[in-house]
């Protein structure tokens, strides 16, 4: 069988002392990492691994009641057989220069098996058609199995799919056609400045594997990213405050603020000028508030979830009234920050404080109780362990809460990088929305601990009184002021159905808006992209299941801005002359983005 050919120029062969220097370089720095971590050993003594995430009792008692059923173990084990049969069937024909249809075909959507090898070359076709086989089949196995409780078996399905995706041929170089080809193109090249990639994201990571996603020098706050024109205007040991410049003559009345995750920075919101939602809506005429939270130390490991409230939102509603003179505002939570918005919404009124006039919820969960696959990561034996590791620290690392969202799309996220980086031998190309995605951000212990021992393993939200701020019981059913909820329909991170159980608990009906696509890309979505549209109910109404409202939904075409556009004009129709933050009341102390956001936690700052 002839191997795969290129039309490619074959590469001259390296210059024999090039090679020596790389290979020189490469002993190098490999000697360097093993006696750094042999003294890592020597310092903190071996240790037995620690089974935080209880794999192995979950995966006992699968195989305990797979090995229950024998007649079962037969009957799938035959099932395999005769698709492997199938596909040597398929074999031959394509051997004797038929066509017949594939046995195995990945998905629309999966790119590791894009490259015209895997359709065109035979030993390739018959490898990924076998992977496919074979990980149907066990996936299929392990997520039928009956008997086990719905944790073990999110956990069994959840980790058995990180098993098959590591598995991929796509992830080696013998068995990827287009690894292959370079490889022989490069005379081996490819893996050489693979390698030295390797060791460079593990050196970066201080002896663990930092998988770098993008060229982290390709981008500077302020200057290719976070450019919308602004002022920090306020601040505290929580948070920055910007407001930015007007682009139009005449504003809406009331200010918006937004309030973004604690756990990412704000310029998700404001990456470049042609995807910024804060750009965007300062050209609708939106006096524009941003939060930028601190990337917090151990200092601050005492603030807690009512501090956010406190410190970082009130505190923050307190300064927009100082520098304009308004006391109603229009407010934006994004994903945890919606479920911050919310909680203070319940604490200001039961206090009376009318001061946020309307709330609008990015993919926010205000109802845990169906989170996902993150909620794989997240019970009593892990979150006990979790604050064990952010009582030595006094927080919890960005980057292991970075990891955790990565794995939720490892093929995208982890597995296309390693075949890039390290395989192929290239440098990721320079994406902004995967440089935010690796600025990660720290998290104070007792907030964190707090955050999900209330939202995820308590529930306690959206029960009357189950949570209190500063000896306020929130009720979240007391909320009166209009609000808008946007969720997307591949959320991974907040799924829309549960996103949508939280419309419920409010005490006003809200409008529930669904877009297209993921957690991030269905949000920043802006209307000149026209991707993805969105579905509205014409009717208003919130039928108790989701899937009862999404029935009666009608397609909208474009982006979902444009809608909340339209509701939030509805709900401030009065304009007033534009307001520089150069002519409010607080004195500026810096120009946006500001220092607080350019603090890394890998790297300081930046």
């Amino acid at each position: 069988m002839a191997l795969p050919q290129t039309n490619a120029p074959t590469a001259e062969l390296p210059d024999p002392a090039e090679v020596a220097k790389t290979y020189a370089e490469v002993a190098q720095r490999t000697s360097k990492l093993i006696a750094e971590h042999m003294k890592r050993q020597a310092d903190t003594g071996l240790q037995t691994p620690n089974d935080e995430l209880g794999l192995t009792q979950a995966f006992m008692d699968m195989f305990g009641k797979l090995l229950a059923d024998p007649y079962r173990v037969a009957q799938l084990q035959m099932n395999l057989v005769w698709d492997y049969f199938s596909l040597w069937q398929h074999s031959m024909l394509r051997l004797w220069g038929m066509s017949p249809e594939p046995v195995a075909s990945p998905g629309k959507d999966d790119k590791r098996f894009k490259d015209e090898g895997w359709q065109d070359h035979f030993l390739f076709d018959f490898v990924k058609q076998s992977y496919l086989i074979a990980a149907r089949h066990f996936h299929d196995t392990v997520s039928s199995i009956e008997g086990l409780d719905a944790d073990t078996q999110k956990k069994v399905n959840f980790f058995t799919r990180q098993y098959i995706d590591a598995l991929s041929p796509s992830n080696f170089a013998l068995t990827n056609p287009e690894v292959f080809r370079e490889t022989m193109r490069s005379h081996g090249q490819n893996l050489i400045k693979g390698f030295n990639n390797l060791l460079r994201d593990v050196e970066e990571g201080d002896g663990k594997l930092k998988i770098r996603m993008t060229d982290p020098h390709a981008f500077e706050l302020g200057k290719n990213v976070a450019t919308t024109p602004g002022k920090v205007v306020f601040q505290n040991e929580l948070m920055q405050l910007l407001h930015y410049t007007p682009t139009t003559t005449q504003v809406w009345k009331r200010p918006l603020l937004i309030v973004p995750p604690w756990i990412n920075k704000y310029y998700i919101l404001d990456l470049r000028e042609k995807n910024s939602y804060i750009k965007w809506a300062v050209d609708q005429g939106h006096t524009v508030f941003v939060i930028s939270w601190v990337n917090p130390d151990a200092k601050l490991a005492h603030k807690g979830y009512e501090d956010y409230v406190t410190t970082g939102v009130l505190a923050a509603l307190d300064a927009i009234e100082e520098q304009t003179g308004e006391k109603e505002v229009n407010a934006i939570g994004y994903c945890l920050g919606g479920t911050l918005l919310a909680t203070t919404l319940a604490y200001m009124t039961a206090k009376r404080d009318k001061r946020i006039a309307s709330g609008t919820f990015f993919t926010s969960l205000l109802d845990f109780s169906q989170p996902g696959e993150l909620g794989v990561f997240i019970d009593e034996a892990q979150v006990v362990n979790l604050e064990k590791k952010m009582l030595e620290r006094g927080y919890l690392e960005g980057s292991e809460m970075a990891n955790t969202f990565n794995m939720l799309r490892a093929n995208d996220l982890i597995w296309s990088f390693v075949v890039n980086n390290y395989l192929m031998g290239k440098d990721p190309f320079p994406f902004d929305l995967l440089y935010w995605n690796s600025d990660s951000t720290r998290m104070p212990a007792k907030m964190h601990s707090y955050y999900l021992r209330k939202m995820y393993l308590e529930n306690a939200l959206r029960e009357p009184g189950g949570i209190e701020v500063c000896g306020v019981k929130i009720d979240l059913a007391k909320i009166k002021v209009p609000c808008y909820f946007i969720s997307t329909l591949e959320d991974h991170i907040a799924p829309w159905k549960t996103t949508y159980l939280g419309a419920l608990t409010l005490g006003t009906p809200a409008r529930f808006v669904l877009g297209g696509s993921g957690h991030i890309a269905g949000i920043v979505n802006p209307p000149v992209a026209n991707k993805y549209g969105y579905w509205t109910r014409t009717d208003g109404k919130l039928p108790e299941q989701a899937d009862e409202w999404l029935q009666g939904t009608t397609h909208q075409a474009g982006s979902w801005w444009t809608d909340w556009q339209a509701w939030v004009q509805n709900q401030n129709t009065n304009q007033v002359a534009a307001r520089n933050p150069l002519q409010g009341k607080l004195k500026v102390l810096e120009d946006a983005p500001g220092s607080y956001v350019k603090t890394r936690a890998d790297k300081g700052t930046r």
